[in-house]
């Protein structure tokens, strides 16, 4: 009898030891849930830039623009004596023929020092030349105006030495017999130029 006993608490060992093996939650059938976020959810966080090596940004390219935004301002220069043209300018000595007709006003450039002889052609009207005047005369100075018997009118024009510029000669004319002042008739402009300096 106590062999039976023992036989049979053996056996009640034996089965508490297999209900203990038995896995909680109900005994459910498949294979084990796999881990949250398996492929084909989506709801894994999302890689961030694209699958390959990050590429350097290229540096912004600086505008030639200035201060403000604005382009920058070209220098000023402040204006000087009049430049030689193409041809040249006179020098030492020069002459200028009025005759009629022709144009009421010319130009001539010439160097420090010249001396112009001013021309003047007896006028087909009744007005007669009565005299010259300069704009500058510390730049062009007249002299030795006279008119001869036929009407022709003379006058020498000195330019400065060491000065560069510019001066307006008028010659003006009027008629004997009427009233009033000479009103002028031609006018030659005079650009005194300075040789350029060397070096």
């Amino acid at each position: 009898m106590r062999g039976w006993t023992g036989g049979w608490k053996a056996a009640v060992v034996v089965v508490l030891l297999a209900g203990c093996g038995a896995p909680a939650g109900g005994g459910g059938t498949g294979a084990d849930p796999g881990p949250s976020g398996s492929a084909g959810t989506g709801t894994g966080p999302a890689e961030s830039g694209s699958s390959g090596p990050d590429r350097p940004s290229r540096p912004a390219r600086s505008s030639p623009s200035g201060p403000g935004g604005s382009a920058p301002s070209r220098p000023t220069h402040a204006p000087g004596p009049p430049s030689a043209p193409a041809g040249g300018c006179a020098a030492g000595r020069a002459e200028i023929i009025v005759s009629p007709g022709g144009p009421v006003r010319q130009r001539l450039c010439v160097r420090p020092g010249t001396v112009v002889t001013l021309v003047l052609r007896p006028r087909p009207d009744d007005r007669r030349w009565t005299a010259v005047r300069s704009s500058a005369p510390a730049l062009v100075a007249p002299a030795d105006w006279r008119v001869d018997a036929d009407g022709t009118a003379h006058a020498v024009l000195r330019c400065a030495g060491t000065r560069g510029g510019g001066a307006e000669v008028t010659a003006a004319a009027r008629a004997p017999d009427v009233a009033g002042a000479a009103r002028p008739a031609f006018t030659l402009r005079l650009d005194v130029v300075p040789y350029a300096r060397e070096g």
